[in-house]
Order: C-alpha cells, then sequence, then structure tokens
C-alpha cells in the first residue's frame, strides 16, 4: 500500500508540469467571458427585438376595421419571413461589406464567403472574437423586419398583398442594407462623425420614408377624405390589441435599445445597458403622458390611439442616442416625441395623406428629431447630423418612390374599389379574422 501511494505521488509530481501547460495555454474566464457576455446580449436582445413583429402585428390588427384584420396579420409574418431570407442571402454582406461575411455558404456576386460558427467552437477560437457570428447575424436580422413592419401599417385596407412583399424583398435586402451601411457598416456617414445609436434614423425614419412614398403613390382609402376637406374617421376594431400591441414593443424595445450597446464583457458595458434600459422606459412614459395631456387640452378628451402612439414616439425619439442623457433628458425628448405625434396626424390630414396607423408621425418624424437631439448629449454636430437625416431621406424616399411606381404600372398596388369596400379578408385572402361577427 505504501509502494503504491509513493507510486501514485511520483505519477502526480510528474503530471503537474503538464497540467500547469494546459492551463497556461487554456483560454481564461477573462478572455472568453467578454465573448460568451455578448454574444448573450445578443441573443436575448434579438430574442425581444424579434418579439416586436407580435408586437406591430397587435398593433395593426388593433387599428384596422375588422373585415382587414386577417391580412394586416398576414402581411406581419410574411414580411418577417421574408425580411429573414432576404438578409441572409443578400443584405447582410451589403450591411457590412468590410466583414466579407455570408451566413451557410451563400456565395453572392459582391461579396466573399464565411459561414456561421463551427459546431463546437474552441475556447480558443473564443478568445479572438467578441461575439459568435451566428448571434450578431440574428440581432442585426431581426431589426430589419422592424423597418418593414413600419410600412404594412401606414398602408393598410387598400394595398395588394403581393406588390406589398415584393417591396418588402427589395426594402429589406436592397435598400435598408445599402444605406445602413453608410452608418453601421463604418460607411461615408459614420466616418464624417454622425451619430444614430440604435436607429432613430438608419432603422425608424427609413421604414417612415418608405412608407410616405408609398401612401402618397397609394393615396387614400375610399371615404378618406370628404370633397369638404372633412375627414372622416375610420375606428379600429379592436383597442385592446392596439394596446397589448404597444405594451409589446414597450418591452421590445429594451432589446432594441440595450442590445445596441454591442458589448456586455464589462462591468461598465453592462451598467450602460441598465442605463439605456431606464432611459428608454423613460422616453415612452413621457411620450405617452405628453400625448394624453395634448389630446385633452386639444380635443378635450383624451385619445387613446394618440396616448399610444405617443409612447411609441417617446421609444423612437431616444433611440438615437439612449446611453448620455440623463433620466431628465430621456423625459424630455421623449415628451416631444409624444407631442410631434398629436401635432403630426391632423397635419398629415391636410395633405390628404393616409396613414392608417400613424406610423410616418411616430416613425420618420419622430425619428427624425430623435436624430437631432443627439447634439443636446452626443458628440455629434448639428450640420452632421442633418446631414445623415437628408442622406437617408433623400435616397429612401426616391428609390422607394421609384420602385412603388414600378409596381403600379407593371402590376398594380392598389386593390379594386370593390375589394376595398368589402374587405381584404374576404377578397384577398377568402378568409375573417371575425367570421362569427361578420355572419351574425
Amino acid at each position: 500500500m505504501t509502494h503504491f501511494k509513493t507510486l501514485a505521488a511520483a505519477a502526480a509530481l510528474i503530471a503537474l508540469p503538464s497540467l500547469a501547460l494546459a492551463q497556461d495555454a487554456a483560454p481564461t474566464f477573462d478572455e472568453i467571458g467578454p465573448y460568451i457576455m455578448t454574444t448573450l446580449l445578443f441573443l436575448v436582445a434579438g430574442f425581444l427585438v424579434f418579439f416586436m413583429a407580435a408586437g406591430f402585428a397587435m398593433l395593426e390588427a388593433g387599428l384596422v376595421r375588422s373585415k382587414n384584420v386577417a391580412m394586416q396579420l398576414t402581411k406581419n409574418i410574411a414580411l418577417f419571413s421574408f425580411a429573414a431570407i432576404m438578409y441572409w442571402l443578400i443584405g447582410f454582406n451589403l450591411m457590412y461589406p468590410g466583414d466579407g461575411w455570408t451566413i451557410s455558404g451563400w456565395v453572392g456576386p459582391f461579396f466573399s464567403q464565411t459561414i456561421l460558427d463551427p459546431v463546437g467552437v474552441s475556447a480558443a477560437d473564443a478568445a479572438l472574437d467578441y461575439a459568435s457570428v451566428g448571434s450578431d447575424f440574428f440581432f442585426q436580422l431581426v431589426f430589419v423586419a422592424a423597418t418593414a413592419s413600419i410600412v404594412s401599417g401606414a398602408l393598410a385596407e387598400r394595398i395588394k398583398l403581393w406588390p406589398f412583399l415584393i417591396f418588402v424583398v427589395v426594402l429589406t435586402g436592397v435598400f435598408y442594407p445599402i444605406s445602413g451601411s453608410w452608418q453601421w457598416g463604418g460607411g461615408w456617414l459614420s466616418e464624417a462623425g454622425f451619430s444614430d445609436f440604435a436607429g432613430s434614423t438608419v432603422v425608424h425614419s427609413v421604414g417612415g420614408w418608405a412608407a410616405l412614398a408609398g401612401a402618397i403613390v397609394l393615396g387614400p382609402r375610399i371615404g378618406k377624405y370628404g370633397k369638404d376637406g372633412r375627414v372622416n374617421p375610420f375606428p379600429g376594431s379592436n383597442l385592446a390589441l392596439a394596446t397589448l400591441g404597444t405594451f409589446i414593443l414597450w418591452l421590445g424595445w429594451f432589446g432594441f435599445n440595450g442590445g445596441s450597446q454591442l458589448a456586455a464583457g464589462t462591468v461598465g458595458d453592462i451598467s450602460d445597458v441598465s442605463r439605456i434600459f431606464a432611459n428608454t422606459n423613460m422616453a415612452a412614459a413621457a411620450g405617452a403622458s405628453a400625448a394624453l395631456i395634448m389630446t385633452q387640452l386639444t380635443y378635450k378628451k383624451v385619445d387613446l390611439t394618440m396616448v399610444l402612439n405617443g409612447a411609441l414616439a417617446g421609444l423612437v425619439s431616444i433611440t438615437a442616442e439612449p446611453l448620455a442623457p440623463t433620466l431628465f433628458g430621456a423625459l424630455w425628448i421623449g415628451a416631444v416625441g409624444g407631442i410631434i405625434v398629436v401635432l403630426a396626424v391632423p397635419m398629415l390630414d391636410k395633405f390628404k395623406i393616409d396613414d392608417v396607423v400613424g406610423a410616418i408621425p411616430v416613425h420618420l418624424l419622430a425619428g427624425i428629431w430623435g436624430t437631432i437631439a443627439v447634439i443636446f448629449y452626443g458628440d455629434a454636430s448639428f450640420i452632421t447630423q442633418l446631414t445623415g437625416i437628408a442622406a437617408y431621406g433623400i435616397f429612401t424616399f426616391v428609390a422607394s418612390l421609384i420602385l412603388w411606381y414600378i409596381l403600379k404600372a407593371t402590376m398594380g398596388i392598389r386593390v379594386s374599389e370593390e375589394a376595398e369596400i368589402n374587405g381584404l379578408d374576404t377578397t384577398e385572402l377568402g378568409m375573417e379574422a371575425y367570421p362569427e361577427f361578420s355572419k351574425g
């Protein structure tokens, strides 16, 4: 027994150097910890932003008339699916050309090939990167779908399904990635000092410009504007769904803004993420409160739909710079966004621009405001911010306008008058969201 113990001790002494060498060779948590935590941030934030697709679907389903609800739900699940495929096929590589990334082996004509992380990536390989390619791709992907959802709501109740989806294919595969590369892909606006932390302009105003172009080409719904200049309200089918959708979007925005920190490997990074959460929440609350007060003062009654859009406008407004402001800063930035919505909705009606859900005031106008507001707390200059706003506006609006006119001339984008009156659910889909109500 003693001899066995002596041999075991000798073997242990011999093994110690090799164990030490192995320990020295393996990356420590200090080396791979940032990779793990940042990858986790991308995934969790991506899940939250993905859930915003449900928020948009519920918001739009609640704000359209019951005869068009199934169409809105179809558009929302279809646009996310098309966006996911197009962003893999073309968009991701156009948006980040310097990385030359291509997912799952697709090799396009303009970029080199890179695949997802290998199965069971080693700790040594992880220590060489800041996050997994898969998590980064997924996080960027869910943003592009939000842009398309903005267009869906504005053009509801009179647009054909397939022309809309063709527009989504081009928007998510080409327009959004090209303009996105100017800022987030290390392009010319980034080098010029333009600042847009999470996408007030890169995401939201792009969707707003595309929606504005579509609304102009498509025209207003039948009966929306009278010959005497009167605006006829078309109440939504379910304000409970619209409210649920707003709360889902509010929740998803924590991932939208918090994930855009793009790092979670240090105490400072996590502290910044928590600061972003607090500012994001404050801006939403202030936007809703400002819209509530404004509608009471303006119309002598509170308008729930304005309050919902006020909260969303507050969120859009803080998205360009959710980290630097104080809580008071986030409050007043979000409040201005809520006021913009209340003032902008009747302004659009004066121009007979029919935006069913208020997407243009919320995402375009509040997005412009939020991008300008960066100058109060960030390092960007007013001229640089205006340059970025103008560049995104001109490119997206003109490109979208051309595409909408091409679709209108080739296949038509608007349903027939009869189909619009009867509802798109039955005429375009042959089904109804609420059949028991329409038949009973």
